[in-house]
């Protein structure tokens, strides 16, 4: 709990905001994608990123609102490189068109923050008929980096810079369904719930990055993949919760981050020299911790990485 504030051995603590863990780094000539940077830590990591000089790219499904959010930031920092593009991680077709569009727009691709995502919402399906957490937090993340792989290859290369793909996943991973990803039951409406689907996409997050970390080291590419823990924060993830929502409003202000505590360890494996090598980790609190047991289960995340090529071909 970030009350006690207990600096871990990168020198930071749950207390740190996403600017004090950038402090001094210069983030000039890379290029960043944020999916979901229209709310939330999103918002607060695509500002502190620019602040650095990171060229960002906002992929957002509500491309008003991201409008008003790179005004903002532009407003704040006159030198920020801010643009945004629409993204729908529930659509496979949305994913494609960014992706195509990114590709064509000929910029690099350094960093790719994978941050967008739902939480708690009652069952639903897709545009492509898939559980709406699992298809928006996990497909269309795994879809989208698949899609721009390629480009950060090719920018790793050019700049002999190290790319790094970030997954924003959750301390709920560990409250899944027992059996961790149920393959055979995605769809399956009768034994749903809605925070265990949610840990189920967010233990998928943790997977697609050690599995994707596993197959960059094994090509010798220089781009790491990790995943991490935001913190608990008060944000409108909230928002199909009912009841919890208006409590979490009253007592998160005392017990939960802030969104600029929030933002910090995405902005810290993103920037920060000392993540420079590391791959395939779990972080909390900018500093490196561990996954849950389904987490760490390589052959869970081997079998995760082949159904979910199965569901986007």
């Amino acid at each position: 709990m970030w009350l006690f504030g207990r600096k871990g051995p990168s020198g930071f603590s749950s207390s740190s905001t996403a600017e004090e863990v950038t402090q001094g780094i210069d983030g000039t000539g890379l290029t960043a994608i944020v999916t979901g940077a229209s709310s939330g830590i999103g918002t607060e990591t695509a500002r502190v990123l620019a602040l650095r000089g990171v060229h960002v790219i906002m992929g957002v499904r509500n491309v008003a609102a991201g409008r008003d959010v790179k005004e903002a930031i532009v407003k704040e920092i006159p030198t920020a490189k801010v643009d945004t593009m629409e993204l729908d991680l529930s659509s496979m077709a949305s994913v494609k068109k960014f992706a195509a569009d990114f590709s064509s727009s000929g910029h690099p691709l350094n960093l790719l923050i994978n941050n967008a995502g739902i939480m708690a919402t009652p069952f639903m399906l897709s545009k492509d008929n898939i559980e709406l957490q699992f298809a928006t937090n996990h497909i269309g993340h795994f879809l989208l980096t698949n899609l721009l792989l390629d480009t950060m290859k090719k920018a790793a290369r050019t700049s002999k810079r190290e790319g790094r793909i970030i997954n924003v996943s959750s301390e709920a991973h560990r409250y899944t369904y027992k059996e961790g990803i149920q393959f055979d039951k995605i769809n399956d409406q009768s034994g749903y719930s809605s925070f265990a689907a949610y840990g189920q996409s967010k233990l998928a997050n943790v997977l697609h990055a050690n599995e994707l970390a596993k197959r960059l080291k094994e090509d010798g590419v220089d781009i790491t993949a990790n995943s991490l823990h935001p913190g608990a924060i008060v944000t409108n993830l909230f928002r199909h919760m009912g009841p919890i929502s208006g409590l979490v409003n009253i007592f998160g202000k005392i017990a939960l981050k802030n969104v600029q505590q929030g933002a910090a360890t995405t902005c810290y494996v993103a920037l920060h020299p000392q993540v420079k090598g590391r791959s395939g980790e779990y972080f909390k609190d900018s500093n490196i911790g561990q996954a849950s047991a389904h987490g760490r289960n390589v052959e869970l995340a081997k079998k995760l990485w082949d159904f979910s090529m199965k569901m986007v071909k």
